[in-house]
C-alpha cells in the first residue's frame, strides 16, 4: 500500500484515496448517526446520505451537512453550531488545519451537547488504510 497516499495530506491523495477515504467516513458516519437518530426523541430528526452528501436533520437544534469537495480533496461540514468547516485528509484523520481538531470528534463533541447525551460515540472504526495508526 502506498502509505503516502493512505497517511499523507489531502493534497498527496491520488483522487482514488480521496474518494475511498471520504466514502469509509462518511459511511461510517451514516451508521452510528443512524442509530443516534433513531434513539433522539426528535420526532423531525432525519438523516440521509446521497452522492457524497451526509444531511442529518435535528428539528429545532439544526441541520448538519457534511459533504465531498472532489476538487480540493476535503470534507465539508456545515454545522449549526460552529458553522462552516474544511476537513484535509492528515495522517489517517479528516483535520481542520488551523486548529488540527478532527472531524469526527468535533460532531461528537456537538451533538453531545445537543442532545444532552455523553454516550454518542462517532471515533472512526479502524479500517486498514484508514486511521491514525497507518502505516
Amino acid at each position: 500500500m502506498d502509505t503516502q497516499a493512505s497517511s499523507g495530506t489531502s493534497k498527496d491523495l491520488s483522487d482514488k484515496d480521496f474518494h475511498r477515504h471520504a466514502d469509509l467516513s462518511l459511511g461510517d458516519l451514516y451508521g452510528k448517526l443512524e442509530e443516534i437518530v433513531e434513539s433522539a426523541g426528535i420526532p423531525e430528526a432525519d438523516l440521509e446520505y446521497s452522492q457524497g452528501v451526509l444531511t442529518l436533520e435535528l428539528g429545532k437544534h439544526g441541520t448538519y451537512v457534511i459533504n465531498k469537495q472532489s476538487p480540493n480533496k476535503q470534507l465539508w461540514m456545515s454545522s449549526p453550531v460552529s458553522g462552516p468547516v474544511r476537513y484535509d485528509w492528515h495522517d489517517g484523520l479528516w483535520q481542520y488545519k488551523h486548529d488540527a481538531h478532527q472531524l469526527h470528534s468535533r460532531l461528537q463533541s456537538e451533538l453531545q451537547t445537543l442532545l444532552k447525551r455523553d454516550d454518542i460515540d462517532l471515533e472512526p472504526e479502524p479500517v486498514v488504510g484508514y486511521g491514525p495508526d497507518v502505516t
